[in-house]
């Protein structure tokens, strides 16, 4: 029975693990008014933190951020965009510790008014690691006369190691890190 609740409590951590929402922060440039935009372009990987990805991966993230900076009514274009775009990555590998107590306890009550009892207890502390990679995505966005940067999404979450998996979550997180982008979906 011991071994199946460990077993139960390893099963439910993977699971919490694997299912964790995008943490999302942002910060704006309030004087800009974003609607003068109509195209951007991609500047790059800062600091070649795209050594960290796969082609796979890298182009998943383009075609994301893509997909949504044209969903928001703005066109791709090579170079010299109205808004430039540099995204930047940090891969974190971590340990989650999760600790089950079971307590066991019984005991015994006299009769009467001066009846003794006895109880007794035993408890046993169960610990069970497990290993997870965590990445962090930043995009910064930049008006491309000035070259001022205009805006900041950073979006942290687990990483599904999985290829087949990350084909569907890439797209999810890019979208929900662009949902706090000053303009909205059209």
């Amino acid at each position: 029975m011991k071994i199946l609740k460990s077993f139960l409590l390893l099963a439910i951590a993977a699971a919490l693990v694997s299912c964790t929402t995008v943490k999302v922060v942002s910060d704006v440039d309030k004087t800009i008014d974003f609607t003068q935009y109509k195209t951007f372009s991609f500047l790059g990987w800062q600091e070649n933190s795209d050594r960290l990805l796969n082609d796979l991966d890298k182009n998943r993230l383009h075609e994301a951020f893509g997909n949504e900076l044209e969903a928001r009514g703005l066109s791709y274009v090579e170079s010299d965009g109205d808004m430039d775009i540099t995204l930047f990555v940090v891969v974190d590998r971590k340990t989650t510790v999760t600790a089950y107590n079971n307590y066991y306890g019984g005991g015994y009550g006299g009769y009467g008014r001066y009846g003794g009892g006895w109880g007794y207890g035993s408890g046993t502390t169960t610990y069970s690691e497990s290993d997870y990679v965590e990445g962090t995505l930043v995009m910064d966005a930049f008006d491309g006369k000035t070259k001022n940067q205009i805006w900041q999404g950073v979006a942290t979450s687990t990483i599904n190691e999985n290829p087949a998996k990350r084909e569907q979550s890439i797209p999810k997180k890019v979208a929900e890190l662009m949902y706090k982008f000053p303009v909205k979906k059209q």
